[in-house]
């Protein structure tokens, strides 16, 4: 059997680059914006017969050249991709497929948490590892009605506070997910302090990391669904799958969300929303947005204002409480990090 190689392609490497989406294009995917690490396998030409890559924690992007399917190549890709993530402290791993390649992957060691029907199969490489987590929440379960909001607060405004405010104000216990992956211009630990300041005057708020199985942006694939409205879709439906089994667990009923005035993506995910959860028995309470300054409270407009440094016009639309943090020596690193961002509004 002929020797093959496996290696990391760097950014750098335009012609390795060029055979890996050739190899993706056969399977009709186009090679996703978010990876931190590409390799192939190389035969003995150095030609490109293999691909895989990982973002995060996630697995992604895997082809085989038609002319050596049936080898058992994608097998070794795969296990080198958990020996790099492994290698950087990564155990929990997850992936993305499209349905028809879930099994190759449980024979790899992987189980399906939640699927779309003619679309993907999302996985994690623990048996038990969402059986857990859902176990683990239930010790939350309080009676009377119980609601859920999930946000990211990046970072946490008047117009998020008034949306917990308003959902807290309308059930017996509110529970409230912060979006823990860092991939926000504010990180995950500062995100989390300021939305518990923001709302340590509401009793009956429960907050939760939202971990790894309530799905962001960053971690939802692209790669594979043919148009930017798919992917949306995609993604909003794998979500809802998944959360309507944490509403579960909880005893949720309602989930709020804020509305969204400008974003395509958001309103046709509320859009979404709005037929899905109802078909699971759970309402969608979708709450208008908080006006300050002739117009709709927004993260991205708070981050412009502390890219600016203008803390006059950032203190109406912020609580005292992450004001104050702006305001403090402790914020400097990363009101750094939002000055050097070339784009401080789609984060």
């Amino acid at each position: 059997m002929p020797e093959y190689t496996i290696s990391q392609v760097r950014p750098t490497d335009k012609r390795s680059l060029a055979q890996i989406d050739a190899l993706l294009n056969q399977e009709g995917i186009q090679r996703d914006s978010n990876l931190d690490y590409i390799c192939a396998m190389f035969d003995e030409d150095y030609q490109a017969i293999a691909t895989g890559s990982c973002f995060a924690n996630t697995l992604r992007c895997f082809a085989v050249s038609k002319a050596h399917q049936g080898e058992g190549l994608l097998n070794q890709v795969i296990t080198h991709l958990m020996d790099v993530q492994y290698g950087r402290g990564n155990l929990h791993l997850f992936l993305y497929t499209k349905i028809n390649s879930a099994k190759f992957f449980r024979d790899l060691g992987f189980y399906e948490i939640a699927r779309v029907d003619g679309t993907l199969a999302f996985m994690e490489n623990r048996r038990n590892g969402f059986g857990e987590y859902l176990a683990d929440l239930s010790k939350a379960k309080t009676g009377g009605l119980s609601a859920a909001l999930v946000m990211n607060a990046n970072p946490f405004t008047l117009g998020h506070q008034y949306l917990v405010e308003k959902a807290a104000s309308e059930c017996d216990t509110l529970h409230l997910f912060i979006v823990s992956e860092d991939a926000s211009l504010v990180p995950f630990p500062v995100r989390k302090k300021l939305v518990l300041a923001g709302t340590s005057h509401l009793p009956n708020v429960v907050c939760h990391d939202s971990g790894p199985y309530i799905i962001s942006n960053a971690t939802f694939p692209s790669y594979f669904l043919k148009d930017e409205k798919a992917v949306i879709q995609g993604h909003a439906r794998l979500d809802l799958i998944v959360f309507t089994r944490i509403a579960k667990a909880l005893s949720v009923t309602r989930r709020y969300v804020g509305e969204e005035p400008v974003s395509q993506v958001t309103g046709i995910y509320n859009q979404i929303m709005a037929v899905e959860l109802p078909l699971a028995g759970i309402g969608c309470i979708v709450i208008p947005r908080k006006q300050a300054m002739d117009r709709p409270i927004s993260a991205s407009t708070v981050r412009q204002l502390i890219k600016q440094r203008d803390f006059d016009s950032l203190k109406m639309l912020v609580p005292p409480t992450t004001l104050d943090y702006f305001k403090s020596d402790e914020a400097a690193p990363v009101i750094d990090r939002i000055c050097k961002a070339a784009d401080v509004v789609h984060y």
